[in-house]
């Protein structure tokens, strides 16, 4: 469900229509706007009748059900456009954006080159693995921070962001120190 303030609302009364949604067992997303205010109500689908009550409030305009279940992504919820921006590449609203590259980093070579072509390709972002999770432990395993440097050279090289996967939490801090995006 969305509500929507009416214009003009006093922030004790958007700070009451949360605690609201809250006490009703809802999760709560407002999203103050240059035109409006909306508070996004995220919860069991089956008590979003008792959200209809707040209709009654003075500060509310109106509550919208969505139906899509994508609810939080919704033009319904946010109608601004979205637009991510990672290192120089741009993602979302009228930007569109190719990430490319191996499914894992190999050798400096490798990686370089890849992202040299991928960029005279179109894309906007390179992406690689350093960390290979494999049911083996004999298995290539990636070259983890080794390969987290050579994505860095790559970085250099061809001006490209890059994306790669933590596949361990324990290594969220390292990945963190070399990607433009995890």
């Amino acid at each position: 469900m969305i509500i929507v303030m009416k214009k003009g609302y006093k922030k004790k009364d958007l700070n009451q229509v949360i605690k609201t949604i809250e006490e009703l067992g809802f999760k709560a997303h407002p999203i103050v706007g240059i035109e409006r205010t909306v508070i996004g109500a995220v919860g069991d689908e089956r008590g979003k009748y008792k959200l209809q009550a707040l209709q009654a409030l003075s500060c509310v305009e109106s509550v919208v059900p969505i139906l899509k279940p994508y609810k939080l992504a919704s033009r319904d919820f946010k109608n601004e456009e979205t637009v991510v921006t990672i290192g120089n590449a741009k993602f979302g609203g009228n930007h569109f954006g190719v990430i490319a590259g191996p499914c894992s980093v190999e050798s400096e070579k490798q990686i370089v080159e890849t992202a040299i072509k991928v960029k005279k390709s179109g894309a906007k972002m390179l992406r690689g693995g350093a960390f290979k999770p494999r049911t083996s432990p004999y298995a290539f395993q990636g070259l983890e921070r080794d390969g987290l440097k050579l994505l860095a050279k790559a970085r250099e090289e061809s001006g490209l962001p890059f994306v790669t996967e933590v596949i361990n939490p324990e290594d969220v801090e390292l990945v963190g120190e070399y990607a433009d995006c995890l």
